[in-house]
């Protein structure tokens, strides 16, 4: 399996881009080999356009060597000239759901750390593997359509934007990145715990065959989508959001829900979307158009915290459905959360906008 070559990373870089002319990256690393990798490839695109990386290690102390383990990979990264810092996770860990409490406290701590340095860009060495195996533990969950999507290339957050450049890149090409470099790593023995999901669908070889597509079509794919979407909605200057009538109507099933699921748990400043039952008959509703009561008027609904009204557009014939908030319930919560679904925007998407 061939290394990846500083042209090729670049080529993986720039559908990010804008960057700053003198790039400052983060880079969340564990000391194994898919982070070490990245955090190479980061470190050399960023000195070529005369910018530098922070390596970000956290350290969960779930094992007694993790402490000790987090300072080999710090003076590793020190050897070839990448700069790091090591973050503690303090407190009492919780007995239950662990795996899902570490990883909210991994990113927590990367993201306080992004805005303690004053660093926009967050990377995550996620890869193609790691993509097939979220996509079959979603799929095994029947997930709706944006967790079937897998994870996204990019996702905005208030301090920082997360970015996971190595979607399309098999892991082997990253172990022959750093065996080129003769650079080791340390191999975490939580990967081969089967107590935990991600571990028996690996080993079992269950990820879905076909789940991670040729990043070019996927790009094209998704700008279709993201200008579908964003040609249906108008976000006013009081929060509210108004969606095109016959534009919604005009959508496929899987986009009008993925872009009235965003669109609801941005207004409503809920921390999860619609459940996926509720979230099918609401787009299916909104597609098909006017719902008529007794009275014969249209009839507005709830949706997870907003209210949908459709209303014609003062002075002509045009219907538009105004997702707001529902009366005393987050009106005052800040939209974290770029409207459109990150999911639009797989690696590859050049220019594809975000609405805020």
């Amino acid at each position: 399996m061939t290394r990846i070559e500083a042209v090729e990373f670049a080529g993986l870089m720039a559908p990010f881009a804008p960057f700053e002319a003198e790039p400052v990256i983060a880079i969340a690393v564990s000391g194994g080999r898919d982070s070490l990798a990245l955090a190479l490839l980061a470190h050399d695109w960023a000195v070529a356009r005369k910018g530098r990386v922070l390596a970000l290690i956290v350290d969960h102390g779930l094992r007694p060597e993790s402490g000790a383990e987090a300072r080999t990979t710090l003076g590793r990264l020190g050897g070839i000239g990448i700069a790091g810092e090591i973050l503690d996770w303090v407190g009492t860990k919780p007995v239950s759901g662990l795996q899902e409490a570490a990883r909210d406290a991994r990113y927590r701590l990367l993201l306080a750390a992004c805005r303690r340095h004053g660093i926009l860009h967050l990377l995550v060495a996620h890869h193609a593997g790691d993509q097939a195996e979220t996509i079959a533990m979603r799929a095994a969950r029947q997930s709706g359509p944006d967790g079937l999507a897998g994870m996204a290339a990019v996702v905005e957050h208030r301090d920082a934007r997360l970015l996971r450049p190595l979607l399309g890149v098999p892991r082997a090409r990253l172990t022959a990145t750093l065996e080129r470099r003769a650079i080791g790593w340390i191999d975490d023995p939580s990967n081969d715990d089967r107590r935990f999901e991600r571990v028996r669908v690996r080993q079992d070889g269950s990820a879905l065959p076909g789940t991670v597509t040729d990043p070019v079509a996927r790009a094209a794919r998704d700008r279709a989508l993201a200008a579908a979407a964003l040609e249906a909605l108008d976000v006013e200057p009081d929060g509210e959001v108004a969606l095109d009538h016959i534009l919604m109507s005009r959508l496929n099933g899987e986009v009008a829900a993925r872009l009235l699921s965003r669109v609801v748990q941005a207004v409503a400043g809920a921390e999860y979307p619609p459940r996926r039952d509720r979230l099918e008959r609401a787009a299916a509703r909104i597609s098909l158009g006017l719902v008529r009561g007794k009275s014969g008027k249209s009839q507005d609904f709830t949706l997870s915290g907003c209210r949908l009204m459709l209303r014609q557009v003062s002075g002509s014939r045009r219907l538009r459905w105004i997702v707001r908030a529902e009366s005393g319930r987050s009106k005052e919560r800040k939209r974290s959360q770029p409207l459109v679904p990150a999911a639009f925007f797989a690696c590859g998407a050049c220019g594809a906008p975000h609405v805020e």
